[in-house]
């Protein structure tokens, strides 16, 4: 595709996006689980969890941090967010160009149904190793019609009723015939540890704010506690113990900025016995306290 052709294309998606974004931030829709995402500053880079997902960009540009590894990822391009896994990012955007982009969450009773129709694949290998929890594509001609067919569903409400889940599922179909296909498919291999590892993220999500062991994900993920230390650092760059301390972090700054709670009454909901060991780690991962933290990010919204 030209230069010309990407640039008009990526034009057709902002124009979907931009009544759909009425705020920075990431937006919900009329269809569960996608969101809009529009800003018109700069950020930081902080840290971030997303849900597994598609984020693909129309306008601007991001750039992810995940250990060692840099992702950038701007328009014409789809991020995939395999695992639920805490990473920096900064966002580059202007009043001028601002940041338009869609997220669509993968669903991996959808993704393995999909996987189920569509067979083998004998092109589409999953690899013995790890795969990454993070990559990205360029949008190819199927992706970017899929995408375009679902933001315009959402511009009718009755559309987005009939046709919305479908709109999600063709999205997902496409994805998984894209160059990305390989990390897809190892969500649903069931016999697979990447399989394995995004369930037992997916207990420690649902499950946070409780006291759990590694011994109890180890069963989640029907794996040896050993066997699965080894593969969640692997999928994830960090121990079980130091992925819930960020994720009831993450989620307190949630907290925080979107419902206004208190500090002592966030850190207990987020499973802290202790207000002051919550301030403490709080400032250490976010250079702030907690007290400081719905002021600071509201006066730079």
């Amino acid at each position: 595709m030209s230069l010309t052709l990407h640039s008009d294309a990526n034009a057709t998606l902002v124009s979907l996006i931009k009544p759909l974004a009425s705020r920075p931030g990431f937006v919900d829709t009329r269809v569960p689980g996608v969101q809009a995402m529009f800003w018109d500053y700069y950020v930081a880079s902080s840290p971030q969890i997303y849900e597994p997902s598609l984020v693909i960009l129309a306008q601007g540009s991001k750039l992810a941090r995940l250990g060692p590894r840099t992702l950038e990822y701007g328009a014409g391009h789809y991020l995939v967010q395999a695992l639920s896994v805490p990473f920096m990012c900064e966002t580059f955007a202007t009043q001028q160009e601002p940041m338009y982009g869609v997220a669509v969450s993968i669903d991996r009773t959808v993704l393995s149904e999909l996987v189920h129709v569509m067979g083998e694949a004998p092109d589409i290998r999953v690899k013995p190793q790890t795969p990454e929890s993070m990559t990205s594509a360029e949008l190819d001609a199927p992706m970017r019609e899929s995408v375009e067919r679902l933001l315009r569903s959402l511009h009718d409400p009755l559309d987005s009723e009939v046709l919305g889940q479908a709109r999600v599922r063709e999205v997902l179909y496409a994805a998984l015939r894209g160059p990305q296909a390989g990390v897809l498919r190892a969500l649903v291999e069931q016999t697979g540890h990447f399989a394995r590892i995004a369930a037992a993220l997916q207990h420690l999500r649902d499950h946070y704010q409780e006291a759990l062991s590694v011994d109890e994900l180890a069963r989640c993920a029907n794996m040896s506690t050993s066997t699965f230390h080894e593969h969640f650092k692997r999928s994830t760059l960090l121990s079980p113990v130091q992925y819930l301390k960020r994720l009831r972090l993450l989620k307190a700054q949630q907290m925080l900025i979107g419902e206004g709670m208190g500090v002592a009454q966030v850190a207990h909901k987020v499973g802290y016995q202790s207000t002051s060991q919550f301030s403490r780690e709080y400032k250490r991962y976010f250079d702030r306290s907690p007290g400081e933290e719905g002021a600071q990010l509201r006066a730079s919204a």
